[in-house]
């Protein structure tokens, strides 16, 4: 068999398993023969031998066979300096499957859950005040060349786009450098793989395979605290890779110093990078995820029309995170399409009637003293402190009237919020506002225009 054969079952092998496995594990051969059924290859290291034996010899043999050579097993070896002619010692040889297949990004082999999603790349992120910084160390671990903080770590509640800015570096370190081995995936497969490893006593490959890679991406990391075994390994990974000044991106659903039963040590290395916060959404941002979405969908559904204000409702109705925000729009589109009608507000109040109410927003008495305090220009800390002077008094009232009116906290609870007040002050307050209201025109004015402003 000639090397010209041989790059043929490349091509084929390039198409079958993909463009990314195929660099990393398929490319780096160099042909050595076929002899007596055997086809040799040379190989870089010993673990990698290993691993292409277990998860491509029977793809490799396969395709040989299928071109006319006939071929029995594989058999690969790592060069050295050998006497003139001596054969090279074997180090892998046809053995069973027993090891998960990489979680490479953009693989087609990898364990469910390490996919990455094409839909989320840097282009299709909607960057507003909440996330900018977030992006921003995203984009610039993302460029590739030094590493100027490691670990990047983000952090934010449920639907954020803490996932989404992980997918987005993946996709953009394999198209600016696709010789760089990116490995993604989340805390708990780490941990099957771990796992794994221990049982089919394979743990020294474990350890090559992720010391090996310039890129190490862990997803939900705090899935790992309490889960020694686990974190002890996670630790000497981490610290490995840091040491040969490898790029390493971990999330979680809070900061490093908030995981609850996550070691010490663990803690302190995941604080040594630079440590990002992604911020519930604002109106401004939650509009713009819409408009981007919208205008996706309106060449999805050709002639589908959808009515002016539809969008800023959903924004300022939804904001309980992005996910849902976005399967609400899905589902008006979808429902729109079926009956054949325009988006109105009032369809959107049918179709997403559950998704509304659930998303109903819990007005907090932090939120109704900050913005009484902004709307008669005096600070935040008169509104709660003991001062008496009419101009801050009378809003202060007017905040304790919404805090009674708008939310279902107890008076006691209302007064310990406006700097320990008794409750009977707080009574005092809503009634006081309660008879002018009905008085003074001016404060009528006030009161309606808050209560759009607190309730939207």
């Amino acid at each position: 068999m000639t090397h010209e054969a041989w790059g043929k079952v490349r091509e084929t092998l390039a198409k079958r398993i993909g463009k990314n496995n195929f660099t990393s594990w398929i490319e780096p051969l160099r042909w050595a023969g076929l002899t007596n059924g055997v086809a040799r290859f040379e190989v870089p290291t010993t673990f990698f031998g290993d691993w292409v034996s277990r998860n491509y010899s029977d793809h490799i043999l396969g395709l040989l066979n299928a071109e006319g050579h006939a071929a029995g097993r594989t058999e690969f070896f790592v060069p050295m300096v050998q006497a003139a002619n001596a054969p090279a010692a074997p180090l892998a040889a046809d053995k069973p499957a027993r090891a998960p297949k990489p979680s490479r990004a953009r693989s087609d082999d990898e364990l469910p859950g390490a996919t990455l999603d094409t839909r989320f790349t840097f282009d299709s992120f909607v960057v507003g005040k909440p996330n900018e910084l977030a992006h921003a160390a995203a984009r610039r671990v993302a460029e590739g060349g030094p590493v100027t903080f490691n670990p990047l770590f983000l952090y934010g509640g449920v639907g954020l786009g803490k996932t989404h800015l992980m997918h987005a570096i993946a996709h953009e370190l394999q198209s600016r450098q696709p010789q760089l081995r990116v490995l993604y995936l989340s805390a708990e497969q780490f941990m099957y793989r771990f796992v794994q490893a221990l049982r089919d006593k394979q743990i020294m490959d474990f350890k090559e395979l992720f010391r090996s890679v310039d890129v190490l991406m862990v997803d939900d990391v705090q899935f790992i605290a309490g889960k020694d075994s686990t974190q002890e390994e996670f630790f000497h990974t981490f610290n490995a890779l840091i040491d040969q000044n490898k790029q390493i991106v971990i999330s979680a659903d809070r900061a490093p110093g908030e995981i609850k039963d996550l070691e010490d040590r663990i803690k302190s290395r995941l604080q040594c990078g630079l440590v990002v916060d992604l911020h519930p959404t604002d109106y401004e941002l939650r509009l713009g995820i819409l408009q981007q979405k919208a205008e996706y969908y309106r060449q999805q559904y050709k002639g589908l029309a959808i009515s002016t204000g539809v969008l800023e409702f959903l924004a300022h109705r939804i904001t309980t995170n992005v996910r849902v925000l976005e399967g609400a729009l899905t589902r008006l589109f979808a429902f729109a399409s079926l009956v054949g009608r325009e988006i109105t507000l009032e369809l959107a109040q049918d179709c997403l009637a559950d998704i509304l109410r659930a998303s109903d927003r819990k007005l907090t008495i932090e939120e109704i003293q900050r913005k009484v305090a902004e709307h008669y220009n005096i600070r935040l800390s008169d509104m709660i402190g003991p001062k008496r002077l009419r101009n801050i008094a009378r809003p202060r009232q007017v905040a304790m009237y919404f805090s009674k009116q708008l939310t279902s906290r107890s008076l006691p609870e209302i007064g310990r919020r406006f700097g320990g007040r008794d409750h009977t002050t707080i009574m005092h307050g809503v009634r006081k506002i309660e008879e002018l209201m009905t008085v003074d025109s001016q404060l009528s004015d006030d009161l309606q225009l808050l209560r759009r402003q607190l309730q939207t």
